[in-house]
């Protein structure tokens, strides 16, 4: 098979973690690449080795949960702590800094265990709630994802965003 630049996407999944009500920002390092010294939620690339060293979850050759045991992953090694029951907040796509499009899947999970312990990639943590969180500079969409989730949270109203509504 062929690379085809106008296929070839990176998939990222990230997590938002929620506890007593708030949930868990981290801001990033001033030499990251993307988006230095912002602030954001864990998360991280899909690479095959995610997948491909476990075996295949039915006859076929297919594997499930592979966006959650991610977002799990990444939890544990950005921010240490351990997560529970993970669902969908929303999907995006955008154009990183260096032309490639990335559809992230955003997820969501109860915090577990652990006490926060952050990776060299990032500098600070706060637990935040909705209102707080406006007065850190996060990446962009990142409120926009904690607004879907609060207002599921709140309503039990389906998870989309909606411009204007």
């Amino acid at each position: 098979m062929e690379y085809d630049p106008n296929k070839a996407h990176y998939v990222v999944a990230t997590g938002i973690i929620l506890k007593d009500g708030k949930y868990l920002i981290a801001k990033r390092a001033d030499w990251e690449k993307n988006s230095p010294g912002k602030w954001t939620v864990p998360g991280g690339k899909l690479e095959a080795s995610d997948y491909k060293n476990r075996e295949f979850d039915t006859a076929g050759n297919q594997w499930y949960n592979v966006a959650e045991d991610l977002v799990r992953r990444e939890v544990r090694e950005e921010v240490g702590v351990e997560i529970k029951n993970i669902g969908y907040v929303c999907s995006l796509v955008y154009i990183r800094h260096d032309g490639i499009p990335t559809l992230v899947i955003s997820l969501y999970g109860e915090y577990d265990s652990g006490e926060v312990k952050l990776c060299d990639a990032l500098t600070e943590y706060a637990w935040v709630s909705l209102e707080e969180a406006k007065k850190y500079d996060l990446i962009d969409g990142i409120y926009e994802e904690l607004e879907i989730l609060e207002k599921f949270l709140k309503e039990g109203k389906g998870m989309r965003w909606r411009k204007n509504g």
